[in-house]
Formats: C-alpha cells, structure tokens, sequence
C-alpha cells in the first residue's frame, strides 16, 4: 500500500484522542514500587562465544513479579572503567537472541545491554529464554489481549515494569555509567522504550523506531495488520467491550507516556507503515515532552523504516549525548 495516512503536514500538527486515566500516574507509581519490593538480584554471568573484541554476560535479573528475566550485557573487550550504556528493547514476537547478532553498540565503545521479553522469542530472530509465569483471562492468539479485562492484569503491566527493572540491572554493573544511559528499539522495542522514557526520570536519551503500543483508539480502526488487528479480532468476539478495552488500554499507551518524557529524543516513522501507522507514530512524538526531540521521516517505506538508515542517523544523533 502506498500513502494511506495523514498527509506529513497534518501529521506534523496530529494529537491523539487517546484519553489519559486521572490515576494513570498513581498506577505506575504503585506497579514499580511493588517491583521494588523484590530484591534486583542482577546476575552477571560470562560467556565464552568465540568474540574477540567484546565480553559478553549472561545476566538474569527480578522484574515484575519478582520473575526472572534474562538479557545480554556486552562490552568492549579491554573496557575498563564504567561505559556509557544503551538499553534495546526488541521488536514483537522476538526475543534477545544470541550474542553476536547484537555487535552495533559495542562496536562504539558502549555497553549494551538488551532485555529479553517475557513469554517471546519464538517468532523471529535467535530466541528468547524468558517465560511469563503470570495467567489471564481470554486471549487472542498473540500478546496484545492477554489479561485485557484489567490493568493490573494486562501484559504490557509486566513487559513494560521489566522494562525499567532492566536499566536498574544494567545500571548496577560497575563498567556501566548510570548518568550516560540511552534507551532504544524499534516496533514494541520502541513502545516499550517511549514507555521506559516516561517512567525513568534521568535518561540522558531515547530513540524509539516506528513505535508500536501508540494511539491505541487510532491503531485498532486505521489498520488491519497484526499485532493490533488482535485487539480488533477479540472485540469481533467480545461484542460490546470496546469502552473497556480501550480503557485498559489507555494505561499503556505510549502517548500517554510520552507527556512524561525527559530525556532528548529521536523517533523515527514510515509513510507506508501499516503495521504502526505514521498517524500513531507522531502521536507519541508531538506528545513527547522534552523540546529536544526530532524525527527522521522515511517517505516510501513500510515497517522496515530506516533499517541501515536510521541506525548511522541514531550513530550520529547520539554523538551529542554519549
């Protein structure tokens, strides 16, 4: 499909309809200090995988829930005192994969941690190693209406709190440098990195790609592309639950997030993106809160982006704050 959105100049001017709870704050202030009450237990384990020029750990760490949650830590190999550090969070259905499939960040002399996302890793890419222990209500097949019926309940609850426990764990290895942390994905990596943006007070910055998990009113009716055609596919079933989808849904929704962002940031959006629309992609921009913030938009492309493109813009971009 060629250009089925707004026109650039009104996606320039676009804001979402997505209605914010009144607690929304309130809930994610009482979901992290839950998460806190289990100890971070961030552990740091070597791995032998035949790379030269970085060391790679194998690190597990409590998120939600006190549950497991696995990732890379990889860095330089002669590092020696602390890095500055970027945090990736991966796209849908992926998971951390191997170790030498994540080389770019390093290759800077960062380190690089990349969390694995809870129950995924089977769709795509090298993996995952994290289970979701946690059940819910009825489901569509997928991730995005797991525990829908609340949101306490919901998945991205727990996604996006592993979220910021995984900087916490980054952050506590001491060749890392706290003050110089980046946040970064593309698709739900980048939901996922709009939503850490909004719930971490002092990233020095963000760049989500083509972010997933934005607009969710706009999402759910202007494509019927996978992941969020799920959410339309169980309101097919569940007749009559729309109003209280989206209300679970609005707690999780990245511009909602975004109003709450601190740090500089760079999104980028694709014209041709059916799977994140462009519409939903500027929501979250022109919601995003620090006046430091820029878009590379990409005209004729669909949910690939920028790929090679975007990652030398992001190389660049982050020069200034790394």
């Amino acid at each position: 499909m060629a250009l089925f959105d707004l026109p650039l100049d009104e996606l320039r001017a676009y804001r979402s309809a997505s209605a914010e709870p009144e607690d929304f704050d309130a809930f994610w202030s009482k979901t992290l200090a839950e998460a806190r009450e289990h100890e971070l237990a961030a552990r740091f384990e070597p791995v032998d995988t035949g790379l030269s020029t970085v060391r790679v750990h194998d690190v597990t760490f409590a998120g939600f829930g006190g549950h497991p949650v696995r990732g890379w830590l990889t860095l330089p190999a002669g590092a020696e005192e602390p890095l500055p550090l970027v945090v990736e969070f991966v796209g849908y259905g992926g998971g951390r994969g191997l170790p030498h499939e994540h080389l770019l960040w390093a290759s800077t002399g960062r380190a690089h941690f990349v969390m694995d996302t809870r129950g995924q890793g089977s769709a795509w890419g090298g993996g995952g190693g994290t289970a979701d222990p946690v059940g819910g209500s009825p489901a569509y097949p997928g991730f995005m209406t797991r525990g829908l019926d609340a949101p306490e309940n919901y998945y991205y609850r727990r996604v996006f709190t592993d979220a910021v426990r995984a900087v916490e764990a980054a952050r506590s290895h001491p060749l890392t440098d706290a003050a110089r942390t980046v946040a970064l994905g593309g698709s739900q990596g980048g939901g996922i990195t709009i939503a850490v943006g909004g719930l971490v007070p002092d990233l020095r910055a963000v760049a989500p790609d083509v972010p997933f998990l934005c607009d969710f009113p706009r999402a759910t009716t202007l494509t019927d592309r996978h992941p969020y055609r799920e959410i339309g596919l169980y309101l097919k079933t569940h007749r009559g639950r729309t109003e209280d989808a989206l209300r679970t849904l609005s707690y999780f929704d990245g511009v909602h997030f975004a109003a709450r962002g601190r740090a500089p940031a760079l999104f980028s959006a694709a014209l041709e993106d059916q799977t994140c629309p462009p519409s939903t992609v500027f929501a979250a921009f022109n919601a995003w809160a620090h006046d430091d913030k820029a878009i590379e938009v990409y005209d004729f492309n669909d949910h690939e982006g920028g790929g090679p493109f975007q990652e030398a813009a992001k190389l660049r971009w982050l020069r200034s704050y790394l």
